[in-house]
């Protein structure tokens, strides 16, 4: 091929649906491939990172109940796995947030076909997922094996849950993501102040159905709440929650989800260059 081969300067194009669907689907995994090479240039060390950053949070709660007096676990089982179970979820739905929140960031890139935001969106949510689901097989397995064995009741309904909080918290930070060109400061904020309220809001110190009724407003509202208690169901054998829904939190996820479609849309069809200026 020539320097002024025609063929240079010819865009790629897309004979069938299938076709399309495969240029996406490697857009999307290359686009992930860099996020996650992005704040680390050896993955190893990112992966690590990861697990070091869970194991610390999971150090800093182990502390606030040894101070507080508790010293086991609420429901009949393993009083780390109790922790884990609301910790995992947590940290996997706040990252979907502010992962999903920031991916719209590539800048110049975005006027160059094929790469959209779509591509940037879904790439920024499942780095998150794989970094959690890596560094949560790692954590267990390193629990079992070294301290103490534990057994997850349903595991298959476990891993639903992790995927409900992870889809919610992606969701939600399409919402963020997408009145930012409108509110840019606003977003930040309440994507950081969302992200805040969910160390209390998810539930994750505590027992659902222990809650007292008068209180379960405060909560209720939250997909991660009702994520985290239906996971600690499955989990433990002893335990079946009472005032959580799987339902509510996948329903919450598809609303959540096409209201960020429909003002992402909107932003994009009146969105000016001259926004981003000054």
């Amino acid at each position: 091929m020539t320097e002024h081969d025609p063929k240079v300067f010819v865009q790629r194009q897309n004979r069938n649906m299938l076709q399309a669907a495969g240029g996406t689907l490697a857009l999307i995994y290359h686009q992930t491939v860099y996020n996650l090479r992005n704040e680390q240039r050896n993955a190893i060390i990112g992966l690590l990172m990861t697990i070091v950053q869970a194991i610390v949070f999971m150090a800093a709660f182990v502390l606030i109940f040894l101070v507080v007096g508790v010293r086991t676990s609420p429901l009949r089982g393993d009083f780390m796995l109790y922790l884990m179970s609301g910790i995992f979820l947590f940290m996997t739905h706040v990252r979907a947030v502010n992962a999903v929140s920031t991916a719209g960031g590539a800048g110049a890139l975005l006027k160059h076909e094929p790469l959209n935001q779509a591509v940037l969106i879904a790439a920024a949510a499942l780095a998150v997922l794989y970094r959690q689901i890596i560094s949560i097989i790692t954590i267990l397995w390193f629990y079992h094996v070294l301290l103490s064995p534990i057994e997850i009741e349903r595991p298959v309904g476990a891993l639903a849950m992790l995927l409900v909080a992870w889809m919610s918290g992606g969701a939600v930070g399409l919402v963020f993501l997408s009145i930012k060109p409108w509110l840019p400061r606003f977003a930040g904020v309440a994507s950081t102040l969302y992200q805040r309220v969910n160390m209390f809001a998810s539930g994750k110190m505590f027992v659902a159905n222990v809650l007292p009724n008068f209180m379960l407003p405060y909560f209720w509202w939250n997909p991660l709440f009702h994520a985290i208690d239906q996971e600690r169901g499955y989990v433990f054998i002893n335990y079946t929650p009472m005032k959580t829904s799987q339902t509510y939190a996948l329903w919450f996820t598809l609303a959540v989800f096409m209201i960020g479609l429909l003002i992402n849309f909107t932003t994009r069809k009146y969105q000016s260059a001259s926004w981003s200026l000054g």
